[in-house]
């Protein structure tokens, strides 16, 4: 069923009732539910996977083989990493590849400590607000050579692996090359996202031949090669990072670029680095979450935690009316802070510590209504003083990484460069295109808005979980969901991302669109009929539940207790968590 309308907008008693019906699935008995195993949920789920030596969770089953592969060699949680990234970015082209930005987060066992890094692109050097405004161009459009960035994805991989790799690079592309050149075949959700010859991608030089080599969007079982990939990446295993960013590929990239319109150049890619960050993490009820500082969106998952804490969720209960009215409520004021201040740190100063404190979290609570969806909240005043992929892996010496990548949109700009096998990013999208005074406003060599989000928790100084959710704005919603889950409502790892979600669209955007009307809230199956009445009552508009937008999760636990590895993989995405 699809209902573009909100609930609020329905005619009859007998049209809210089938819609509610859509939306909330009756309870089962437990037997019925789960089998013989001893939960009491309202939602299916399965068993975690437990193992002794090394584990890997990522959102395609052959990757994670790739990954425990490289493990059982005696690589690192970060070369199991970059394998399986390899991997995915030729096996799940809707979602990510070499021509996209990475982020990760590494607790490295030796130094008891965690790192972060930041592998996103920059505008191109010759590109402006200046060109913006002359064409009167408002939005920044989602394909073809304007929203191009920098691709940060494999400087990624060769800086987390001088780092923290052990194995060789040409052992840790290996096998992406080899299922490049032999194929694969294409798995279920994936196939279900590839887009098919009337896409507005299909128009631009090179994507049919790469990605629709019989004519039209692969199918389920398929088998796709890319041989054009298999020689890019042979390239930089042979040569290094620098056969990317400074050789024949750049130049290929630059001249593209240049016959399309675009302005990414030569100069643009040789002088691109990734960035060291100290991750930041705010205390949730005894545990310490961690995220990336902007120009990602990570601190809109501490804003959202620090504001929630103050309340006794846990008595509310999953599902419950009053909590998912508390969450909504406190994703739509974070979200207008994101809008106003996020962006790149290296042009404006960002009140970074001051969004993620207690005592701004205590102003903006006080604005919450317990009954009362509020169409528009207004951003805080913190006072300054001076389509994606995530997959976690761990190894046999208490390693983990935590890395999510993405291509942006799908698969990117459409942009294909001659020869190379992979598409762009169009992660300039994010741009703020018409206010010069916003903190992400195009400039020159400057970082965008980014969605994508690592995340970590730790517990007294130690690792406890590595985790992810995909989905552009689903990501620190879905975040913020699973810690509750794990934390509040003590789910197990599994269930935690199992559980039905709340997706909430319609906040304003560091882009610039402003949000008037409240949103639009997204139930997955799985909540109470009573709680969603309940959610209109208060004036919310519930929409279809048919939106793809609720992510997708992986996660790992590590129990030093027992000294085992617990891993998760949700049945949204055709992922699997396996170990040894």
């Amino acid at each position: 069923m699809n209902w573009p309308m909100s609930l609020r907008g329905a005619k009859s008693d007998d049209m809210k009732a089938a819609i509610l019906a859509s939306i909330a699935v009756i309870a089962l008995p437990l037997n019925l539910m789960s089998g013989n195993r001893p939960v009491n949920r309202s939602f299916t789920t399965r068993s975690e996977t437990i193992a002794r030596h090394g584990m890997a969770c990522t959102s395609q089953p052959l990757a994670t083989q790739v990954a425990l592969d490289i493990l059982k060699q005696g690589g690192t949680a970060v070369d199991a990493a970059i394998a399986a990234n390899a991997t995915i970015g030729l096996m799940e082209p809707p979602s990510c590849g070499v021509g996209g930005d990475l982020f990760a987060i590494v607790w490295d066992a030796e130094s008891q400590k965690l790192y972060g890094l930041n592998a996103s692109g920059r505008a191109p050097y010759t590109l402006s607000l200046d060109y913006f405004t002359k064409k009167k161009i408002k939005k920044m459009p989602a394909t073809g050579p304007l929203p191009v960035t920098v691709p940060g994805c494999v400087d990624g991989w060769f800086e987390l692996h001088g780092k923290f790799g052990k194995l060789p690079m040409k052992t840790l592309l290996a096998p992406a090359i080899q299922y490049a050149r032999e194929g694969f075949p294409v798995s279920e959700v994936i196939a279900n996202s590839w887009p098919g010859p009337t896409s507005p991608l299909a128009k631009y030089p090179n994507f049919k031949e790469t990605y629709l080599p019989n004519g039209h969007a692969l199918k389920k079982g398929e088998v796709f090669q890319n041989p054009n990939l298999a020689n890019t990446l042979e390239k930089v295993a042979n040569d290094g990072r620098d056969a990317f960013y400074k050789g024949d590929i750049a130049r290929t990239i630059a001249a593209y670029m240049k016959k399309e319109g675009g302005f990414l150049t030569e100069k643009d890619l040789a002088d691109h680095h990734s960035e060291w960050v100290a991750p930041l993490s705010t205390n949730y009820r005894g545990y310490d979450v961690w995220e990336l500082p902007p120009n990602g969106q990570g601190i809109t998952v501490l804003e959202m935690l620090n504001i929630l804490e103050s309340y006794d969720v846990k008595r509310m209960g999953f599902g419950s009316a009053e909590y998912m009215h508390l969450f909504i409520e406190t994703k739509k004021l974070a979200f207008e802070d994101r809008a106003k201040f996020y962006g790149d740190p290296a042009f404006s100063q960002i009140p970074v510590q001051q969004i993620i404190s207690k005592e701004f979290a205590a102003q903006r609570r006080k604005l919450i209504r317990d009954n009362h969806a509020a169409l528009a909240f207004q951003p805080g005043d913190p006072k300054l003083h001076g389509d994606t992929i995530y997959m976690t892996v761990a190894d046999d010496h208490g390693n983990m990484v935590s890395l999510i990548q993405s291509n942006y949109r799908g698969m990117g700009s459409g942009m294909t460069p001659d020869g190379l096998g992979f598409v762009l990013q169009d992660r300039g999208e994010g741009f703020n295109v018409t206010d010069a005074a916003h903190p992400n406003a195009i400039a020159p060599h400057k970082r965008p808005f980014h969605t994508i989000i690592p995340a970590f928790i730790t517990k007294d100084g130690k690792p406890f979980i590595s985790f992810g959710v995909m989905g552009g704005d689903m990501q620190p919603q879905g975040h913020v969901q699973v810690i509750v889950n794990l934390i509040d409502f003590g789910m197990n790892l599994q269930e935690a991302g199992d559980a039905p979600r709340i997706y909430h669209m319609g906040s304003s955007e560091p882009s610039g669109q402003k949000m008037t009307d409240g949103g639009q809230v997204y139930l997955e199956n799985g909540f109470p009929e009573e709680s969603v009445r309940e959610l209109l009552h208060y004036g919310h508009k519930i929409g279809s539940t048919s939106t793809p937008q609720f992510g997708g999760y992986q996660a790992i636990r590590c129990d030093a207790e027992h000294k085992v590895y617990y891993g998760a993989s949700e049945s949204r995405k055709d992922g699997q968590a396996a170990g040894y």
